[in-house]
């Protein structure tokens, strides 16, 4: 991929001595898909770090986001919805998550306020049972979606699935609380300095941060079983030469893959209405995101069943370590 043009170098700079009995950590977010734990984090963030979808098992790579404070830096690792895997991706993708439990210093196990509590959730408070050296923080989200007495109905049967270091009702998309989760988060980080430099709020590279916002423009408005056959890689990312300063223009050559013929009509839809409106809607994301204009160039192409091909896992960047 020729990015060298573009791809934001990062010079290592000297760190500023941290004040005394300043925090530094990892925390990550688990928890069945679609219970918001992608919006939770780009609300602690501040900014949109981590494609975000109505559609359940939308995150399929860990993404951190990074919280600066001046007490503290939160690096907030979002996971993959952990759910019992009907494919080769996602096996890698629970394993993934179970990784991730084992190296961050604290966890937030999210549950949705406007659900019961359901098989997934007690599977989940099982697992994190065993994470017997890492405190987890129970997070009660999208509170705004359910009234007081929802809330405390459901407040009080999350403290009920475990032994949690606190319980938190918060809601993302009103803010209710953002900042409680990471005054909580951040009180159980250990004490050391900052480990990223002040300003990055994501260490993931801007290719990658493309492909998700395709995938993420994407996923709307096609059948319910479509997304999870959707992987999304850039091809090809680079300033155009010749242009005059403040008038700079990106060109993006990005894949669609999906594992059926008939899945790629779904996605160019009639006389490619569809392919366009999703190239609208993600060349808007991507220019907010790199502040600049942006060529883009959507193909579709068909990998078939991918999701459970280890060589096209491979070749379309879902390897182990994804």
């Amino acid at each position: 991929m020729d990015d060298l043009d573009l791809e934001r170098l990062r010079v290592p700079l000297p760190m500023p001595a941290a004040p005394e009995g300043f925090r530094s950590g990892f925390a990550c977010f688990v928890g069945r898909p679609n219970v918001g734990k992608s919006t939770l984090m780009n609300a602690l963030v501040g900014q949109k770090v981590a494609i975000t979808s109505s559609r359940p098992q939308t995150t399929r790579r860990t993404v951190r986001g990074i919280v600066h404070r001046d007490d503290a830096q939160l690096i907030v690792v979002d996971t993959p919805g952990l759910h019992k895997p009907r494919t080769l991706l996602g096996e890698r993708l629970d394993s993934l998550v179970r990784s991730t439990l084992v190296e961050v210093d604290v966890i937030g196990f999210c549950v949705p306020a406007n659900e019961p509590i359901g098989r997934g959730d007690t599977y989940i408070a099982r697992e994190l049972a065993e994470q017997h050296n890492t405190p987890v923080v129970a997070l009660v989200t999208k509170t705004d979606t359910a009234d007081r007495s929802q809330i405390t109905e459901q407040l009080l049967a999350v403290s009920q699935l475990g032994a949690w270091a606190d319980v938190v009702p918060v809601s993302a998309e009103s803010g209710y609380q953002v900042d409680t989760v990471t005054d909580v988060l951040c009180g159980h980080l250990p004490e050391g300095p900052p480990l990223y430099p002040e300003g990055d709020l994501t260490d993931e590279p801007d290719a990658m941060l493309v492909a998700e916002l395709v995938r993420e423009a994407s996923l709307e408005g096609v059948r319910d079983e479509l997304p999870h056959s959707i992987a999304v890689v850039v091809d090809e990312m680079s300033e155009r030469r010749d242009r005059e300063p403040g008038n700079e223009l990106i060109d993006i050559y990005a894949s669609l893959y999906v594992e059926r013929s008939s899945q790629k009509a779904i996605v160019i839809g009639s006389k490619g209405a569809r392919l366009r409106d999703v190239g609208s809607r993600a060349r808007a994301q991507i220019e907010a995101l790199l502040g600049a204009k942006v060529f883009l160039d959507l193909r579709v192409r068909v990998a078939k069943d991918w999701q459970r091909d280890p060589k096209q896992l491979r070749r379309l960047g879902f390897d182990q370590q994804t």
